[in-house]
């Protein structure tokens, strides 16, 4: 049997991942509602009676979610940090108007002063004065990030060292960092919701998509832990974590 186990979960790592599609897990890793919904408040500001004649999505990933947003501004770009996500976002944004840039520094963003007037950012790191720069007064950046306390469970779980966190991030610590570099705050919500895992292959996967939480993950090193989630799975039917998410709009004074 834990032979047959570590092959499942050696196969599973093994798995390609495209873009930012997290659809692999659907059904394998449930989610909580969160107190809101991220893309309703995109969705109500870019089709209500003054839709922004502007846009830029911070992060597009493959341009997955933002793509959904759609129709979009006049002007609209989207930026991607991640060199082999950029085909992606290009051939799924481009023939929907959207001009897809690379960046390499939260700081230098490859736009003019007051060029957009809604800047959105799903699950990406920003500059906080960077966002101000190229925001026009008046103009709004929306954002939901995960917050620090994520995943912290299920990697104690697994007994691998969680990341130093000389820096907080949280709802008080992202408003705070917002206020400074010249922002007034409209909307500030944070919460832990549960996550439901229902297949150890499910974890396995997930941390080999996103290896800063668990630097160098592999089977071989994580075998044991495991092992002891999936037998709770196989006599609870499931395993339950903490998550943590919170929401900013801010507007540029």
């Amino acid at each position: 049997m834990q032979d047959q186990l570590f092959e499942f979960l050696q196969r599973e790592v093994d798995k390609p991942f495209y873009g930012w599609d997290f659809s692999y897990l659907d059904n394998r890793i449930v989610n909580a509602p969160l107190e809101w919904s991220y893309p309703s408040l995109l969705l109500y500001q870019l089709h209500g009676e003054t839709p922004p004649q502007s846009l830029l999505d911070m992060g597009t990933g493959g341009g997955e979610f933002f793509s959904e947003l759609r129709p979009f501004p006049p002007h609209t770009c989207a930026t991607e940090g991640y060199a082999p996500n950029l085909p992606l976002a290009r051939a799924r944004l481009s023939p929907l108007g959207v001009e897809v840039l690379h960046f390499e520094k939260d700081e230098h963003l490859p736009f003019a002063d007051a060029e957009f007037e809604m800047i959105i950012n799903r699950h990406e790191s920003y500059a906080p004065h960077e966002v101000h720069r190229i925001l026009v007064p008046g103009g709004r950046f929306y954002t939901q990030q995960v917050g620090e306390q994520n995943d912290k469970e299920l990697i104690r779980m697994l007994e691998a060292p969680l990341a130093p966190n000389d820096t907080p991030w949280n709802l008080e610590f992202a408003t705070g960092q917002l206020q400074e570099a010249g922002f007034a705050i409209e909307t500030a919500k944070e919460c832990f919701p549960t996550t439901r895992i229902f297949d150890v292959g499910a974890i396995a996967y997930y941390f080999k998509v996103i290896p800063w939480e668990i630097p160098n993950f592999s089977i071989e090193q994580y075998f044991e832990p495991l092992a002891r989630i999936h037998e709770h799975i196989q006599r609870e039917g499931y395993v339950d974590v903490k998550s943590h998410r919170f929401l900013i709009v801010a507007r540029k004074k």
